[in-house]
């Protein structure tokens, strides 16, 4: 069962920097959420999201989030997203952010 979040995560070096020299953004080595810190072992999926550019001409679609499925130290499935840019009311440092949890898998 998934866990809905959406809270802001600090993410920890280093970064995936083959991603960023292509203009991505790089995944972090893990993350640090409500003070416990959490390593990524497996990037298990990226896809992409955008939206349309208000009042430009010619439907426009300017990408939002870049979203990351992640299987973390814990064992759990994390959901993150980063955002492309902040938000005009946002910290400028707030662009990582955990959307949902899905708990370990237990063996019985």
């Amino acid at each position: 069962m998934n866990e809905f979040i959406s809270q802001p995560l600090m993410p920890l070096g280093p970064f995936d920097t083959t991603a960023m020299g292509c203009g991505l953004p790089g995944a972090p080595a893990g993350f640090v959420w409500s003070g416990v810190a959490y390593r990524i072992v497996t990037l298990l999926d990226t896809w992409k999201e955008s939206a349309p550019v208000g009042g430009r001409p010619g439907g426009e679609r300017y990408l939002r989030r870049h979203w990351f499925r992640l299987r973390m130290s814990d064992g759990a499935v994390w959901t993150v997203y980063f955002l492309r840019q902040t938000p005009r009311s946002g910290s400028a440092r707030r662009r990582w952010f955990l959307y949902e949890v899905a708990a370990p898998v237990t063996q019985a």
